[in-house]
């Protein structure tokens, strides 16, 4: 069966025996997903999946955007949790993103943006603005390093205080499923999604993530899944989360049919991958309050 959980912007789902689908919430929605910080939501999340019997032998988490960092919190944070088996990432800022993501014209908005206009690596502001936590400003890594309280943590980036049991529960994933959106003007730069980001002191040029420091240092286990054969980066056309249904039956289905081993397409079955593609287009749906004549994904910002 196969067990799927939503959480704010990331799904949880485990093989059982029949197609169960279940929402959970962190705190009050779309506005905690903004105001709360991102150490607390992941504990939250952290002692849901705990507290889940049917996920007790393992479990996948499919993460959108914000909802990735949430992801990986688990995986890497979550003492006493589930193991987790495959981990899909669409448009993650793993290695942070130098814009706060767009947010639009909404009050809270507009509350947002005068909090983005202070220190963003004050504790006012890392106490009150989510995606402080992963904004990486690569000419300001002095107090980046210093003030930002979740993704120096995530990606340990601090040299000294590095732990282990983070890379070795990152590294021991089956899948990685990196997915990056051609078009993507929400993360600065796109390439985050697939943990490439700007070399320190400077905006240019872009690296790759297998000439970053995270990577070749090997700080959270990425180097080892990669020489594995275990991470998929994959680039699929149309702005941040504008997934086509196509490319979320390649990609994403696939992973959630099979947790043994990594899929290949012998082993999806058309009916079988129907009936989760139509299952991931409704979570998705539902969670991001999309209608039925609008984009598959697009952003929540």
């Amino acid at each position: 069966m196969h067990f799927a959980v939503c959480v704010t912007l990331f799904c949880i789902s485990v093989c059982m025996n029949l197609h169960i689908s279940v929402f959970m919430e962190i705190g009050d929605g779309s506005w905690d997903s903004w105001t709360m910080p991102l150490l607390e939501q992941t504990s939250i999340a952290c002692e849901k999946v705990k507290n889940m019997s049917e996920l007790s032998e393992g479990y996948n988490i499919v993460g959108l955007s914000q909802g990735s960092m949430i992801g990986r919190g688990i995986i890497e944070f979550c003492d006493g949790g589930p193991p987790v088996q495959n981990f899909i990432s669409l448009a993650g800022p793993h290695a942070g993103t130098a814009s706060i993501p767009f947010c639009g014209s909404a009050l809270i908005c507009i509350l947002l943006d005068s909090l983005i206009k202070s220190e963003i690596y004050s504790n006012y502001v890392q106490e009150h603005l989510a995606p402080s936590g992963y904004l990486k400003i690569p000419t300001d890594m002095t107090d980046y390093l210093k003030g930002c309280r979740f993704l120096p943590k995530l990606n340990n980036e601090i040299n000294g205080t590095r732990n282990s049991t983070y890379k070795e529960r990152f590294a021991s994933l089956q899948n990685l499923v990196l997915i990056m959106f051609e078009d993507d003007t929400v993360l600065i730069p796109k390439e985050t999604s697939w943990f490439g980001y700007y070399p320190d002191g400077a905006f240019d040029p872009i690296l790759p993530a297998q000439e970053t420091k995270l990577y070749t240092e090997d700080w959270i286990g990425l180097k080892t899944l990669d020489e594995a054969g275990k991470v998929k980066f994959i680039n699929v056309s149309g702005n941040h989360l504008q997934i086509s249904k196509s490319d979320m039956k390649k990609y994403i289905v696939p992973y959630l049919e099979d947790q043994a081993s990594a899929p290949t397409e012998q082993t999806v079955t058309e009916s079988s991958s129907y009936e989760w593609l139509s299952r991931l287009c409704y979570l998705f749906k539902d969670l991001i309050g999309l209608n039925e004549d609008q984009p598959l994904l697009h952003t929540t910002y």
